[in-house]
């Protein structure tokens, strides 16, 4: 897994190091995001992938028994329902590792947060 010592210099070095199930699992989220955002950036922002869009979009990381995500806590409080089956925070979600990651329902979070940037970039 992740060398916390050595951060990753992009997204693709970050993925590079996890085991082939995790990787895959990394890449699809990435393509998820990248689909539902395809204006956003990426970047490593405190050591964990990250989309920026009119500021910070979402973040991701790879742990031993979960995939963190990390869309805000608006985007966790507008899918509450939703997410009620996974571990979380204030602001972040617990995939499991060992289960299938829910695509679909990233990919309105992801359309969320970005509709919700982009109206932050319109009212200033």
């Amino acid at each position: 897994m992740q060398n916390a010592r050595v951060p990753a210099k992009d997204i693709d070095e970050y993925i590079d190091t996890f085991p082939p199930h995790v990787r895959e699992m990394l890449a699809r989220l990435r393509q998820t995001i990248r689909q539902a955002a395809p204006a956003a950036e990426e970047t490593i922002s405190y050591q964990m992938p990250t989309f920026r869009l009119n500021g910070n979009l979402v973040h991701f990381a790879a742990y031993a028994k979960h995939i963190g995500f990390y869309p805000t806590p608006s985007a966790i409080e507008a899918f509450k329902k939703e997410l009620s089956r996974y571990e979380g925070a204030k602001g972040s979600i617990k995939f499991p590792i060992d289960e299938s990651l829910p695509l679909d329902l990233i990919s309105r979070i992801v359309k969320f947060r970005a509709a919700e940037n982009l109206a932050k970039k319109k009212k200033e």
